[in-house]
């Protein structure tokens, strides 16, 4: 099982505490008041780390060189914002995401690849699908045969820049839509994808797991005939 680090024992934080904790994943909560923490259930089997998120040494005492990903939903803006960079840059942790207030800033912010959510539109649901890619497969939308899923799906950064139709004909799916800058876009044959998109896909429920594989590496290199 992975390991996750969370900034912020607020109500999202220990939502996703506890769902991370009872999916049988390491857990490490942090906040700067020890009392935030009576909020945890009795149950919580992961550590309580009192400090500052973007504190190196919080973050180490936390095991952030560890972490699979790292969420930050304090209350503060800028404290999140500087926390999801320290992790992301400092420690190269792969999946990072962070709670905005600001809808403006979460649009700067999306555009210097920090994935954001702005907390109008903000849930414990959508904080999952940013760092456990297992968890967006559970779909947005499913067709009446159950056969077909519109969801989200993780790509490696390698694919930015790439055209979305490759991402089409290396994963076998369609790319019904592109979440840019906090705003949906309809993808053209000439879309290519830029740091920070989101994309949703429709695809077979049956390939779910190969797709996620395929699009969570590294695009093959193109044959030279």
């Amino acid at each position: 099982m992975a390991h996750f680090v969370i900034m912020g024992c607020g109500r999202v934080g220990v939502a996703l505490a506890h769902t991370l904790d009872a999916a049988g994943h390491s857990v490490a909560i942090i906040d700067q008041d020890p009392e935030a923490f009576r909020r945890l259930s009795d149950d919580f089997s992961g550590s309580r780390v009192t400090g500052l998120g973007f504190d190196k040494d919080t973050l180490v005492q936390a095991k952030i060189d560890e972490a699979y990903a790292f969420a930050a939903v304090s209350s503060g803006d800028n404290s999140n914002i500087l926390a999801t960079r320290v992790a992301r840059e400092t420690y190269n942790v792969p999946n990072v995401v962070a709670r905005i207030y600001d809808p403006g800033r979460a649009e700067i912010y999306q555009r210097l690849g920090i994935p954001t959510v702005a907390a109008v539109r903000w849930s414990t649901d959508q904080v999952l699908r940013r760092i456990l890619p297992d968890y967006s497969m559970r779909g947005d939308f499913r067709e009446p045969s159950g056969r077909l899923v519109l969801t989200e799906v993780a790509l490696h950064r390698d694919w930015y820049g790439r055209l979305v139709r490759e991402i089409e004909a290396a994963a076998g799916v369609r790319v019904a839509y592109l979440t840019r800058f906090g705003e949906g876009v309809i993808p053209v044959n000439r879309t290519r994808l830029q740091g920070g998109d989101l994309i949703h896909v429709m695809m077979r429920l049956d390939q779910s797991q190969d797709v996620e594989k395929i699009l969570a590496s590294p695009p093959k290199p193109t044959p030279v005939d």
